[in-house]
């Protein structure tokens, strides 16, 4: 299966480029709009700011074909700054449209915790995820969420399993059927992947957050027919 993993001047390409390729997969980096517009399979990875990012893209002419594919339903993967970006609006150092295709805004994360208290910004670190919307609820996997692109890509993962988180900024889905799965950070639920469509964001790093991870990716190939 080859997957393109696309490069606008902010991407941590090597570990995305990696994981990939530690399941067979053939990975095309590119930066190239007419190369993203004919991919089979999506990867938009990402650090740093999303009016940064979304420069990038625009700068590079990608914003219409990544649109595109996703009206098209090929498989997209967005990862942390790249799930950001796949909403219509961030706030990070003003305001600034995303690409639009999971209704919803990007807002920083406190810097107090639900009780009151001062809690760093970013969070940096492991943390466990939860069905949307059940954080800490029982033992149960994610095997219950719908089995489309996102429930089958998490559906192997059991509650409170935890991934590697690095941002400033979280992801709020305008519609709860959008969200797939929380975090929890100073006490309030975090989202910390949303799907719509073919379109499905991790605010976590799988290709970090090994061996929970790599099932993340390993079930995103096998939806793309990997």
């Amino acid at each position: 299966m080859k997957i393109t993993v696309i490069n606008y001047g902010l991407s941590n390409l090597l570990s995305v480029k990696r994981a990939f390729e530690h399941f067979g997969a053939e990975v095309e980096i590119t930066g190239d709009a007419a190369a993203v517009g004919a991919a089979r399979a999506l990867v938009l990875p990402g650090v740093g700011a999303f009016e940064d990012g979304m420069a990038g893209l625009r700068a590079h002419g990608l914003v219409a074909p990544i649109r595109a594919a996703a009206d098209e339903g090929v498989p997209l993967l967005g990862i942390c700054l790249g799930m950001q970006m796949l909403f219509d609006e961030g706030e990070e150092f003003g305001s600034h449209a995303g690409l639009g295709l999971i209704p919803g805004r990007v807002e920083k994360i406190p810097s107090a915790a639900a009780d009151g208290t001062p809690q760093r910004v970013p969070n940096i670190g492991w943390c466990p995820l939860y069905p949307a919307g059940m954080p800490g609820a029982g033992t149960q996997g994610f095997a219950g969420a719908p089995q489309s692109f996102g429930g089958t890509a998490l559906a192997q993962l059991q509650t409170g399993e935890e991934c590697y988180f690095v941002h400033s900024f979280e992801a709020k889905p305008k519609f709860s059927a959008d969200r797939l799965a929380d975090t929890v950070y100073g006490g309030r639920r975090v989202c910390a992947a949303a799907q719509r469509g073919s379109v499905l964001g991790t605010q976590f790093h799988p290709e970090k957050s090994g061996p929970v991870g790599l099932s993340v990716i390993e079930a995103f190939l096998a939806r793309c027919g990997g």
